[in-house]
């Protein structure tokens, strides 16, 4: 049996969870409360496998409630009224394992709560593309993608021992402009001079090795 804690501010929320929970032949209600402390209180003494959770709750409210369970409790599946893209990130960085709003079919809760029981996520399409957006955004950057084309150019230079003078000439322009652009490449890529810049441009394989040796 699926053991199951309600925390909801809302009578009429917890009596239709209830409701539903005690239809299903795999679950059980381990217990209900209207607040974040008591919620606390409950899974400690109680010790559920699931936890439906609202965020909006008095007092202690359901982000607290995460924060403080750090991940070591029962499976949180957050049911909220909540369509915050920050309130929505922040729970499932917290440790939910899922983010439903109210509005959900009771289906979808119930398999939720069965895929939780198994440590498996279940969100809305309109949830999993705001975490896709977050990953993409805070993707670690390939450093190559900071330069500008034409730094690229210079980059692939100097891996091959071109001097700036050989350079300017290659690319029809100033010897300042390419010491311009040799110090835009050193400033994005950190590092601190040509030797290091030649080596980073043959690690990155910008430059095939028995390529730079020939040249």
């Amino acid at each position: 049996m699926i053991r199951v804690l309600v925390a909801d501010d809302h009578e009429v929320v917890r009596q239709g969870l209830r409701f539903i929970l005690e239809l299903q032949e795999d679950m059980e209600l381990a217990g209900e409360c209207g607040d974040g402390a008591a919620a606390l209180e409950m899974i400690v003494r109680l010790r559920p496998d699931v936890v439906l959770l609202d965020l909006a709750m008095p007092g202690v409210d359901g982000l607290a409630v995460l924060k403080e369970l750090r991940r070591r409790g029962p499976a949180v599946i957050v049911l909220s009224s909540f369509d915050n893209d920050v309130k929505i990130v922040e729970a499932i960085r917290e440790g939910a394992v899922s983010f439903l709003t109210k509005t959900v079919p009771m289906a979808k809760v119930v398999a939720a709560v069965r895929a939780a029981a198994k440590g498996e996520p279940v969100l809305e399409p309109n949830v999993a593309g705001l975490l896709m957006a977050e990953v993409r955004n805070t993707r670690p950057r390939d450093p190559l993608e900071t330069l500008s084309p034409r730094e690229r150019d210079v980059l692939i230079g100097i891996a091959k021992g071109r001097s700036n003078r050989e350079l300017a000439r290659t690319l029809t322009v100033s010897e300042e402009t390419i010491k311009s652009h040799v110090s835009n490449i050193l400033a994005k890529l950190h590092l601190a001079d040509r030797t290091q810049a030649a080596i980073f441009a043959l690690q990155c394989g910008l430059v095939p090795l028995d390529r730079a040796l020939e040249e």
